[in-house]
C-alpha cells in the first residue's frame, strides 16, 4: 500500500490549492510520488487517482505518456542520451554504445549495483550543443568519449 509521507502531504496541500480543477494537479503529484519512492508504483497511481477524482487507469496513461516518469525502479543516476537527428548526426549512437559497454549494461537496464540506469530520449532540446545526455537533472553537451569518462568517474 502506498502512502505519501508527512512532508509530501504538506506539499500536496499546497499543490491542490493551486489547481481549481483537481485533475490538473496530476503532474505535480506524479513528480512528488516519484521523488518520494524513486519511481511510481501502481499503488501510487491508485492514491493519486483518489486525490484528483479519476481512475488509476487515467493516472497510468498520463504517467506512461511522459518519459520523465518511471514505473519501475531506476538507479541513483539516470542517464538519458538524446537520439534525435542533431545528436544522431554527431555520433550519439557510438557514444551511447560506448557508455553501455563501459557500464556493462544494455540500454534500458540498470547496473548491478543499482547505481546507474541508461536510457534513450527522443529529444533533450539542446540541438545546438549536440550530442547531449542528461544525468538526472543536469545536461551534458558536446559529448565525447573523454567527457563521458570524466562524468562517469565523478559519480559517487
Amino acid at each position: 500500500m502506498f502512502t505519501f509521507s508527512e512532508s509530501s502531504e504538506k506539499q500536496i496541500e499546497k499543490i491542490m490549492k493551486k489547481y481549481p480543477v483537481k485533475r490538473s494537479a496530476i503532474l505535480p503529484l506524479l513528480a512528488l510520488a516519484q521523488r518520494q519512492d524513486g519511481y511510481i508504483t501502481p499503488e501510487a497511481m491508485v492514491e493519486i487517482g483518489k486525490r484528483i477524482d479519476c481512475s488509476p487507469a487515467y493516472v497510468q496513461s498520463v504517467c506512461s505518456f511522459y518519459t520523465m516518469f518511471y514505473t519501475k525502479p531506476v538507479g541513483k543516476y539516470v542517464i538519458q542520451f538524446c537520439i534525435n537527428i542533431s545528436c544522431h548526426l554527431l555520433g550519439c549512437d557510438d557514444l551511447l554504445e560506448y557508455t553501455a559497454n563501459k557500464l556493462n549494461i544494455k540500454v534500458g537496464e540498470t547496473t548491478a549495483d543499482n547505481k546507474i540506469t541508461l536510457l534513450k530520449e527522443e529529444c533533450l532540446a539542446e540541438c545546438s550543443a549536440a550530442p547531449v545526455m542528461r544525468l538526472n537533472d543536469t545536461y551534458h553537451t558536446n559529448l565525447t568519449r573523454e567527457k563521458i569518462d570524466q562524468i562517469l568517474d565523478s559519480l559517487d
